[in-house]
């Protein structure tokens, strides 16, 4: 990854200077064309992947801007239905209509979840450059407590909290750092 503490996470291709697990997550997007046939809905890869403190377990999280979610839901079918263990389901999260498709590849669990939200105003970019801000302020030996207790069954979020002694509801409260 480009170590000038400024990576543009809105394009993938700083995957590919990234460590192994993040090369092969920019070659099975690639292979899989998600980026190009999600690029109306400005699709961003977020999570742990992207900031270097996945489990071997953790998925792949590209969250999408979507005006209409029966549209999105028959365009996520029609490309991904095909794909290992596919799923595609419409919920309310925090009183906002969203949609989520997950599946399987060789590699990877992925997910694709779409709100009428800007991709960069969505929660999970944001908590996702949060994150990643306080991972390059702390330095490694705070990245390590942090996957350290993400490998002790603890969320990222609240893995974060803990470390920086917030209180309160640690999703709410990353976002006000």
């Amino acid at each position: 990854m480009p170590q000038n503490n400024i990576t543009n996470f809105k394009n993938i291709e700083y995957l590919k200077y990234g460590n192994e697990r993040q090369k092969l997550a920019y070659s099975e997007i690639i292979h899989l064309y998600i980026f190009e046939n999600l690029k109306k809905f400005n699709p961003i890869l977020t999570g742990t992947i992207p900031i270097g403190i996945d489990l071997p377990e953790s998925d792949l999280d590209i969250i999408c801007e979507c005006k209409n979610h029966s549209k999105f839901s028959e365009l996520l079918i029609t490309l991904f239905s095909n794909q290992k263990g596919f799923k595609i389901l419409s919920t309310v999260q925090d009183g906002i209509e969203s949609t989520i498709a997950t599946f399987k590849t060789v590699h990877f669990l992925f997910e694709v979840f779409g709100q009428n939200i800007k991709t960069d105003k969505q929660n999970a970019y944001r908590h996702m450059l949060i994150e990643n801000r306080i991972l390059q302020e702390k330095g490694v030996e705070f990245k390590q407590e942090i996957i350290k207790l993400k490998s002790s069954g603890i969320k990222t979020e609240p893995a974060f909290a803990k470390l920086l002694g917030l209180s309160g509801n640690p999703y709410v409260e990353l976002l006000k750092l």
